[in-house]
């Protein structure tokens, strides 16, 4: 008889196939630890097929949505800080390989993005990252903002040499390209949107920990410059720094001493 510290690593390394096997060849053994271990992995190869599932889905979900042709998904992050660039990414991604947990980044644990960006950049037929200045934010407000970024992100794929035939946006219609078409929540539904959303996050922060280094004491490395009660009050404190967004600090500011 196979101790318990077999079956659980041959389980432990099981498929689905194997698992059935091993399922049906230990069906008389009474033993607790082996009933457990047989529906823990059960409940393992169920998640990993759900997951799966949803990953599927989120490929097909543009291939149904735009047809035949290549994607641009086109995703934002930094809309709602108040200090800090917006970025906005596009993605156009081969139907394969999957990207294993590729998701909206806002679901991806920060250590689990980075992997994902990496694999982004590295898979996608082409990829662009764009940032606007707080500055410009400023002068010209967050709509034309958005339309500036994500105008010149699908001019950058198109100038790696893909043909576009649809440009997936997440969120409300923002008339960019007359291919546009617009996904609600795009980032948990569409495979490119959610590929965009990561290495958009990822490029942001990144950008935010190093402007932390060169305008201490408001906190960017953590607050990646939302309007936390700490950033407040260093805002209140210190004044804005040149990385600030003054049209969204009326309500704190103070004489710069910038």
């Amino acid at each position: 008889m196979r101790t318990l510290a077999e079956i659980k690593q041959a389980l432990h390394e099981a498929d689905r196939e194997a698992y059935e096997a091993m399922a049906r060849a230990l069906a008389a053994d009474e033993r607790k630890g082996v009933k457990q271990a047989l529906a823990s992995t059960l409940r393992r190869l169920d998640a990993q097929d759900a997951e799966r599932a949803r990953l599927e889905g989120m490929y097909a979900f543009q291939r149904e949505f735009c047809g035949s042709g290549l994607v641009a998904g086109l995703d934002e992050v930094g809309r709602g800080p108040v200090a800090g660039p917006l970025t906005v990414a596009a993605v156009v991604l081969p139907d394969n390989p999957l990207i294993e947990g590729l998701n909206d980044s806002k679901q991806i644990f920060p250590e689990k993005r980075e992997r994902i960006a990496k694999e982004v950049k590295k898979i996608a037929l082409a990829w662009d990252i764009e940032h606007v200045a707080p500055t410009f934010i400023d002068e010209h407000g967050m709509s034309a903002s958005l339309r500036t970024a994500f105008s010149r992100a699908v001019s950058a794929v198109e100038g790696q040499g893909v043909a576009l035939g649809c440009v997936l946006l997440d969120g409300n219609p923002l008339g960019i390209d007359p291919r546009e078409r617009n996904v609600v929540k795009g980032d948990a539904k569409c495979a490119s949107i959610a590929a965009a959303s990561v290495i958009a996050k990822v490029e942001r922060d990144a950008l935010m920990c190093e402007y932390a280094e060169q305008f201490p004491g408001y906190g960017f490395e953590s607050n990646k410059g939302y309007a936390s009660a700490e950033h407040i009050s260093a805002i209140l404190e210190l004044g804005l720094s040149p990385l600030h967004r003054a049209s969204f600090c009326r309500a704190w500011t103070q004489e710069s001493l910038f």
